[in-house]
């Protein structure tokens, strides 16, 4: 029987292959009383569970892959900091000691105990991390029940294999990496969640959020997934069946025509030079960067440099790190975002609880709240000015004053630079991100200070509609083209041009096929996103002509109908 299902695309690419399904291991075990003799051999079984989960943990890490996210790490982090909580890791010890009770009743109850602490948290983000717990919890229920972690077989080399599983957790991504699978869905998950980004960093087409794929499924069923629109079609017709493969082929051949404009340069058909720049998380990536034809770096996200180890990076460390990313441009342009921590991103020994995080001491707040801290980073990204055209970015910026402390660290640490003698660059750039609408409203007073700005759309359109995408409630609320987001993008994008001052978007709307014909419209000429973008994003840009979609640009500002709207930018990308 022929049946579609929906769900959430969350890394594209057409896959047609055969089902294998993932066994899906339970949290609802059986409960049942021990004889009081037996409890100290019950906890000592559990404590060989939890050391063998650690160890599983540590093999992940020590034997990372080169195609795994530059994030893995900080993933790997976050579940054994869920593994070391003493819910997980001490309550069921003491629960199987006084309530006789078997490890993996223990093990389930406290589980739904530290799930229902999450559902408390105010943000949306926090709220999400309920299914790093049960893929935590699960590691290690599986490990009691002598079946550690997902160990699927090869997928078959004479057809096609797609893996079907209720949920998959970023290390077992990476475990099936090697297997060659087609193509990843699951039942659970959303578009940010970790899993979406480690299977849109492996290039694998991944679907999410399918509900009862799991279960409708049947192994060996033949399977078309459109990673692109979100759709698997379960045992289609022939038909249907031709009609995919005749996209699958035209949508590999055009992968194959993109890596032919890597030299190009990103020129509109009439004549306009647009930078195309990329985001990174570390040095290494420039590799890649280079590959796509990137022509500079428009984000560097430090704060990887802090996550996932139990020290923090000195100042030679980071120096190392910006000096290699500076050097590997050979003289295009690195813009290095001073460190986004807080929020989701925490340094291990300094977790701090607030109710809403996102909203809280984070990015440039906590950088002014820990000037020892700064002090460090500033050092490390003047010296490796010296050594390429490296920018400083600002993120989270929102009032003035956070702006004035920030330039008055900058110019003490280049003071202490002089007095030591340590060359830099004294004419170095400083930018600030506009992602709070603060600052994009107050934006003549940040231009007047600051030497280029930078558009983070994912903070501004979530600050913005007040609403986290993260929160599968409300992620439908969501929406980059809403009438207030589109006027803010113009506004920020209009008055930086009439200001003359440099303006880029680094967010993900920089890197959405679907928005860049509106973003040139509204005068953007400098676009940062992930570096594998850049093909597809150049390939539009070399397609577009300035004057003929001014019209449909403002059409669209004048716009307040959703549907209006999207039926314009539809025209505008024809």
């Amino acid at each position: 029987m022929s049946f579609t299902l929906h769900g959430i695309a969350v890394s594209s690419g057409i896959a047609i292959g055969h089902a294998h399904l993932v066994s899906h291991t339970s949290l609802e075990v059986v409960h049942y009383v021990l004889p009081k003799q037996f409890l100290a051999e019950e906890i000592a079984r559990f404590d060989a569970a939890l050391l063998a989960t650690r160890n599983e943990f540590a093999s992940l890490r020590s034997n990372r892959p080169t195609y795994a996210a530059a994030e893995f790490d900080a993933f790997l982090e976050l579940h054994q900091m869920i593994l070391d909580d003493p819910l997980l890791s001490v309550a069921p010890r003491e629960m199987i000691a006084n309530e006789y009770c078997n490890a993996e009743w223990a093990l389930k109850t406290q589980t739904e105990t530290l799930v229902a602490q999450f559902d408390q948290f105010e943000d949306a983000y926090l709220r999400e991390r309920q299914t790093d717990v049960t893929q935590v919890a699960e590691r290690l229920l599986k490990q009691l029940l002598g079946q550690p972690g997902h160990q699927p077989p090869p997928a078959r080399h004479d057809v096609e294999t797609i893996l079907v599983a209720h949920d998959l957790s970023p290390a077992d991504l990476i475990q099936f990496k090697p297997h060659q699978y087609a193509a990843f869905i699951t039942d659970v998950g959303g578009a940010t969640s970790h899993t979406a980004i480690v299977a849109r960093s492996l290039n694998t087409p991944c679907v999410v959020g399918l509900h009862h794929a799991r279960e409708l499924i049947r192994e060996d069923d033949v399977l078309i997934l459109d990673g692109e629109q979100g759709v698997l079609i379960v045992n289609p017709d022939k038909l249907i069946l031709a009609e995919y493969k005749l996209r699958q082929s035209a949508w590999e051949l055009e992968r194959k025509k993109l890596k032919r404009l890597r030299t190009a340069r990103a020129n509109t058909l009439d004549g306009t030079v647009i930078e195309l720049h990329a985001n990174i998380e570390k040095p290494e990536d420039i590799v890649e960067v280079k590959e796509n034809g990137a022509t500079g770096i428009g984000l560097f996200r430090s704060e990887f440099l802090f996550l996932n180890r139990d020290n923090l990076p000195d100042e030679e460390e980071q120096f190392e790190a910006y000096r290699a990313a500076a050097a590997g441009m050979e003289g295009q342009p690195v813009i290095i975002r001073t460190f986004d921590l807080g929020a989701d991103k925490q340094i291990k020994g300094a977790e701090r609880v607030a109710n809403n995080p996102a909203l809280g001491l984070r990015a440039i707040r906590l950088c002014l709240a820990e000037p020892q801290l700064f002090r460090t980073q500033l050092r490390a990204l003047l010296r490796a000015t010296h050594y390429g055209n490296v920018k400083i970015l600002i993120p989270m910026l929102s009032s003035v004053s956070e702006l004035n402390q920030t330039l008055q660290f900058i110019a003490a640490t280049k003071q202490n630079l002089d007095d030591e003698g340590i060359p830099y660059d004294r004419e170095v750039k400083i930018g600030g991100m506009i992602e709070i609408p603060a600052a994009a409203l107050a934006l003549n007073v940040f231009a007047r200070k600051l030497d280029f700005l930078s558009i983070g759309t994912n903070d501004l359109i979530q600050y913005t509609l007040a609403i986290d995408r993260t929160d599968e409630e409300v992620a439908h609320l969501y929406d980059p083209l809403h009438p207030a987001v589109l006027h803010l993008l113009s506004h920020v994008i209009v008055t930086s041009n009439k200001l003359g001052v440099p303006i880029s978007v680094c967010g993900e709307m920089a890197g959405e096929l679907a928005y860049t014909r509106l973003l040139l419209g509204f005068g953007l000429r400098q676009f940062s996103m992930f570096s594998a973008q850049v093909p597809s994003i150049k390939q539009r840009v070399l397609t577009t002509s300035l004057p003929e979609i001014a019209l449909f640009t403002q059409k669209i500002l004048r716009a307040d109908d959703p549907m209006k709207i999207r039926e314009l930018l539809d025209r505008l990308n024809a």
